[in-house]
């Protein structure tokens, strides 16, 4: 038998058949080619070694088939999962507060951009409170021009540890004092869809920033 032969005959034959003509072969003194053929034979029965190669090779052609299909479905799914992640990612908006002192005078700064080169400033005072006020002011003033915008899914970055926890952690276990505007943050995300909400060193904060400190009066 030559090697393409005993190639056609090993792909064919089940893992069982494999290992059960090795064994054939170490007890007897055939070679391991001659025993798959005749446990394939045997196996064959009636309709013979040629008709169960047959079924041995549609059966491969349907298992490639069916793991081709099973490829390409994940392939659509993770396309289109990531295509329902690009709102997200296809507006961004950053926001910070200041209180002078602390509490004091509020300033609220936010930046909002969107895919087309939107691009919308907020600067303004907001009365007076402290640190973690201001900078929950700022963040509900971004979320509702994005509202207004008709933005379907942001991504948020600000400086905020606090405010930015204090979100992302929930009712359960958020910071007390905060509820109202805590409430008022997770409606209005909720009213946008998908938002991401990340925390973000303050040197790469400055636009957001400087908004809020222009707002306060304070130009650093």
């Amino acid at each position: 038998m030559d090697n393409t032969a005993f190639e056609q005959l090993a792909t064919a034959a089940f893992k069982g058949e494999r290992v059960a003509a090795r064994r054939l072969a170490t007890r007897t003194d055939v070679s391991e080619a001659q025993a798959l053929s005749q446990v394939l034979t045997l196996a064959a029965g009636a309709p013979g070694l040629a008709h169960l190669l047959a079924e041995r090779a549609l059966l491969r052609q349907r298992d490639e088939q069916r793991r081709t299909e099973r490829q390409e479905n994940a392939a659509h799914k993770l396309a289109r999962r990531q295509a329902g992640r690009q709102p997200s990612a296809a507006w961004q908006g950053w926001f910070d507060g200041s209180a002078h002192p602390n509490p004091g005078r509020i300033g609220i700064g936010a930046l909002l951009c969107g895919p087309d080169g939107q691009r919308i400033e907020i600067s303004r005072r907001a009365g007076h409170g402290n640190s973690s006020e201001a900078e929950y002011l700022a963040l509900t003033a971004l979320l509702e021009a994005a509202k207004q915008m008709g933005v379907t899914g942001l991504a948020v970055r600000g400086d905020s540890q606090v405010v930015i926890n204090d979100v992302n952690l929930g009712a359960a276990r958020g910071a007390k004092g905060l509820e109202e505007h805590r409430a008022r943050v997770q409606a209005l995300m909720a009213a946008l869809g998908e938002v991401e909400l990340r925390w973000l060193p303050r040197h790469r904060n400055g636009e957001a920033d400087r908004l809020s400190q222009q707002a306060a009066g304070h130009e650093d």
